[in-house]
């Protein structure tokens, strides 16, 4: 079920368009990332929202419904500002955080640069803070480069225009965010039906939401400034629970082995066998039965404590 969005103000002028589900229960934040917006949670929210949690999936600024960025920035630092902001219009001092993709690596700069906002963390791919010294000192050797894969990467970084000139029709636009769940192999073959795709490229029909979800890509290359330096250098304190999906060629090196280093309390990495990139979607069932059990002493307190009232 697609659940309506609503519009919350996270700061003078500028909104958040926000899926919800569960009021009052234990906050947890859904962080999508790229080439999704918040209905990429579609499968998850009244889930987890009958478990016990009070659910929001918000669209990133310039992602979906939600607001552009009214100062030009899309940096982890930037997005962040807007989930704190959102956090702060619930009334929510702490949350757990679910990243997934650019959500996953925005969710590690925020329990980093805001770590009393963030009770625990999971991780829906094998995204990590950037530790290259530690993990060569662990022995770790370096990634190995994948042009071939991440060539979407230079072209969205180094040529969002024209990029964007060249997809010139709302089909052509959503073919293209299509290619990322079909024949790019980020998962399975047949993972996705034509509706689901129907449902899920709907937003990037729109050539500015489309140039907008190209903003952090220039980041990354450097061509894009930002507003304040990322914070995914060091390991990440709090508990964090890491499920990763085998069937896509996306996937790293030596996940094991890092994410002892960049998550000294890790459960896990479990591999969600038969999931791909876009695991919220794909395997729902394993995602939410692993956050309601990686949560199930939080949920416990939060019922004990409206029982007692």
């Amino acid at each position: 079920m697609v659940i309506p969005p609503e519009f919350v103000t996270v700061s003078e002028g500028h909104r958040l368009a926000v899926r919800r589900g569960g009021h009052g229960g234990v906050p947890l934040l859904l962080v999508h990332g790229f080439p999704c917006t918040s209905l990429i949670w579609s499968h998850n929210i009244e889930e987890l929202a009958a478990a016990g949690f009070d659910v929001a999936a918000p669209d990133l600024r310039g992602y979906g419904d939600s607001d552009f960025a009214p100062d030009g920035f899309y940096d982890f630092a930037a997005f962040n500002a807007d989930l704190t902001g959102l956090m702060d219009a619930f009334g929510w001092e702490r949350a757990v955080v679910a990243g997934h993709d650019l959500g996953a690596m925005i969710a590690i700069d925020l329990a980093t640069r805001h770590p009393g906002r963030v009770d625990r963390l999971v991780v829906l791919d094998d995204s990590m803070p950037d530790l290259p010294e530690a993990f060569a000192a662990a022995g770790i050797p370096p990634g190995t480069p994948k042009p071939a894969v991440y060539d979407y990467q230079r072209r969205q970084g180094l040529h969002a225009d024209e990029l964007v000139a060249e997809l010139d029709t709302p089909e052509r636009r959503r073919r293209y965010i299509g290619e990322f769940f079909g024949h790019r192999m980020w998962c399975p073959p047949g993972a996705f039906s034509e509706a689901d795709l129907e449902v899920l490229t709907e937003p990037y029909g729109d050539a500015d939401r489309l140039r907008a979800s190209f903003a952090d890509y220039e980041v990354v290359m450097g061509a894009r400034p930002m507003s304040a330096p990322e914070m995914t250098d060091r390991p990440v304190q709090q508990p964090t629970l890491v499920l990763v999906g085998p069937d896509q060629v996306t996937l790293g090196e030596h996940v094991e082995e890092r994410c002892a280093i960049a998550y000294p309390r890790v459960v896990g990495p479990f591999w969600v066998r038969g999931a791909g990139h876009f695991m919220p979607w794909e395997k729902p069932t394993v995602v939410n039965r692993a956050i309601r059990s990686f949560c199930g002493d939080l949920l416990a307190r939060h019922a004990d404590s409206r029982g007692a009232l």
